[in-house]
């Protein structure tokens, strides 16, 4: 790939912003890490306990029997991405949660899975 591209530059600059979030964030049992991951089309998100190294909860866009209506906007669909996880999580027993955007900004579609995660009922 061409290091003077435009996408190696902005691919390069939201790992260097997620190592030094990660660096901050440790997901333990008593309060997980929610993880967040961003395509182009789609986004998923992870409650992980980095202690044991296991993932707890996943939900996507593109999981199998995900009941998400994919007419919507993506921030929609965000949106609900957000309370099914939290849905999900409140089942476990999980109520607090450190939120790892993962070097993306605070914004549009990680904004609203947060926002649904809030909704549904998590702390972070």
């Amino acid at each position: 790939m061409d290091k003077t591209s435009m996408t190696y530059k902005r691919n390069e600059a939201r790992q260097r912003r997620r190592k030094a979030i990660q660096k901050k964030i440790f997901g333990t049992a008593e309060r997980p890490r929610l993880a967040v991951f961003r395509s182009l089309n789609n986004i998923s998100a992870q409650i992980i306990n980095d202690e044991k190294g296991e993932t707890l909860i996943t939900y996507s866009t593109i999981a199998k029997g995900a009941d998400i209506d994919r007419s919507k906007k993506k921030t929609d669909q965000s949106f609900e991405i957000g309370q099914k996880i939290g849905e999900l999580a409140l089942k476990m027993g999980i109520t607090k949660v450190s939120f790892d955007r993962g070097g993306y900004l605070y914004h549009g579609r990680v904004k609203a899975l947060a926002d649904g995660a809030r909704k549904a009922g998590l702390e972070f």
